[in-house]
């Protein structure tokens, strides 16, 4: 039987949209999911769980940390600046100062 006239292994009346590539069965839209980039059955994504990927689960904590550590980086870069500056003398500006 050609994919064009096969039906959707959970609703008879519907016609199949896309075939999961887990369990090879036909599903209509309602019935996939798009999960990376694929589109599997509510079934297979619920087999295959929930937990993320390692690589993806700590974007946000180097995002964190990197944010943190250019934080306390700008602050020092500024407190001691600004400590440089108020150690000039009063009279820099008028051109006074040797």
């Amino acid at each position: 039987m050609s994919f064009h006239r096969q039906r959707c292994f959970r609703h008879a009346s519907r016609e199949a949209a896309a075939r999961c590539p887990s369990c090879a069965r036909s599903y209509c839209r309602e019935c996939v999911v798009e999960h990376d980039g694929r589109l599997l059955c509510v079934d297979c994504l619920a087999a295959r769980g929930s937990a993320p990927r390692p690589g993806r689960s700590l974007a946000g904590v180097k995002w964190a940390i990197l944010s943190a550590a250019g934080f306390c980086f700008s602050w020092t870069f500024f407190y001691y600046a600004g400590s440089w500056l108020a150690r000039l003398p009063a009279n820099f500006h008028d051109g006074t100062a040797r």
